[in-house]
């Protein structure tokens, strides 16, 4: 009879936290009230997959976190759990949206805890940085990534301010009549976004290609990482992140969740570096 008792009550026990964790999903997907529009700091994570994400979600990226939010495809305010982006939902996963905000939200706490971090996922995997320009198309998502971008920017900062904008893209452009004009096309952007968005000086920061000893830089890689790398010099209220260490998942491609979350707090260390007075 006792040993009846103990089925029983685990069995309770296990349907009550079944219960639990089906309903901490669903509360994340419920939309919440922003703070009020100068207490609520935006940030735009554009680019390709590697910016969208395409780590292993794991439960502690399904944990909402305190004063961090993401706009949701439909453009309502929820808790920023993974995944962030929706570019191919069918293999989108951990970004560095989540470990960036999550540091942004831990430097500003202790001065300004009535802040809250609004994060705007538009990243495009496979997107060149061509469909990056008005009217672009990116044909195997059937989606416009700099339209896109702009409304759904534009509809946040309703509600916030936009403080910064994180670029993670260059795999697409690689190739050599492509790699060639990046550069050019990559200063002209970040111009488009700030004048866009009437930001002029808005932080921009771009962050490296994976550098996976499994798959060598060509010479048109170098280029492209090379823009990235120099934007500083060129470009004002710019930063560079780099990869160095960081694995992939198995692809030659991704990086691996772990790598991610690390990728996202040098994105906020550099953008700490970026705003100190």
């Amino acid at each position: 009879m006792n040993s009846l008792r103990r089925r029983v009550c685990l069995l309770t026990l296990a349907s009550m936290l079944c219960w639990m964790l089906a309903v901490s999903d669903a509360w994340s997907d419920d939309a919440v009230k922003p703070p009020a529009r100068e207490q609520f700091h935006l940030f735009l994570l554009v680019g390709q997959s590697n910016m969208a994400g395409r780590g292993k979600v794991a439960a502690e990226d399904r944990k909402p976190m305190r004063r961090v939010l993401k706009l949701s495809k439909d453009g309502q305010w929820v808790p920023a759990v993974d995944p962030l982006h929706f570019d191919k939902p069918g293999i989108v996963g951990v970004g560095v949206g989540r470990s960036f905000a999550a540091a942004i939200a831990e430097q500003t706490g202790a001065v300004h805890p009535e802040i809250t971090i609004g994060l705007i996922p538009c990243a495009v995997g496979g997107s060149p940085i061509a469909s990056w320009e008005p009217g672009g198309y990116h044909a195997s998502t059937k989606t416009h990534p700099w339209d896109d971008a702009m409304i759904r920017a534009k509809l946040a900062m309703k509600s916030g301010t936009l403080k910064g904008i994180l670029w993670h893209q260059g795999e697409s452009d690689s190739k050599p009549a492509l790699a060639r004009v990046y550069e050019e096309k990559l200063h002209a952007l970040i111009a488009r976004f700030r004048s866009e968005l009437d930001a002029p000086s808005v932080p921009f920061i771009a962050g490296q290609l994976g550098q996976f000893p499994e798959r060598p830089w060509d010479e048109a890689r170098k280029k492209v990482d090379a823009a990235h790398r120099d934007l500083p010099k060129h470009v004002p209220h710019t930063a560079f992140v780099n990869s160095d260490g960081l694995t992939h998942k198995g692809d030659e491609v991704h990086f691996d969740a772990k790598s991610y979350r690390e990728l996202g707090r040098r994105y906020a260390q550099a953008y700490a570096k970026l705003i100190e007075p």
